[in-house]
């Protein structure tokens, strides 16, 4: 299980990538396929043409970080589909989590949360002090 701050966003590469490219070649694909600074500190993932292999690419202010998962079954598919002229998706921890587990969330609904937005619910806490 991986435990990411909420400051730390998560880019998943729409297009399947050769998973035998390593930290530079992986970096060099952040750049052109998800078009963000790999240097960033936020999660970058890679997955292979048959989708059963993933690898995320993180850098922690000292070197870079590669996380290899291979599925025994089934294949890892994205909740969603990037948007016009996008070459990825972005998700949050928790999608994450599930797609390392080989979740499929494609048929997933995600609650509301909140009664109110979350700006809205601070406003009306900061007037009521």
């Amino acid at each position: 299980m991986l435990m990411l701050p909420s400051s730390v966003r998560i880019f998943v590469s729409a297009e399947a990538v050769d998973l035998r490219r390593g930290f530079d070649g992986l970096a060099a694909a952040t750049r052109s396929l998800i078009q963000q600074d790999p240097l960033s500190g936020h999660v970058f993932v890679f997955i292979n043409r048959r989708k059963n292999r993933m690898k995320l690419l993180v850098w922690d202010r000292t070197g870079f970080l590669l996380l290899y998962k291979r599925l025994e079954q089934g294949t890892f598919r994205l909740a969603a589909e990037p948007a016009a002229g996008q070459r990825h998706v972005e998700m949050d921890a928790g999608e994450l989590g599930l797609l390392l587990e080989g979740i499929d969330l494609k048929g997933a609904t995600r609650r509301r949360r909140w009664t109110r937005r979350p700006h809205e619910a601070r406003a009306t806490l900061a007037a009521a002090r």
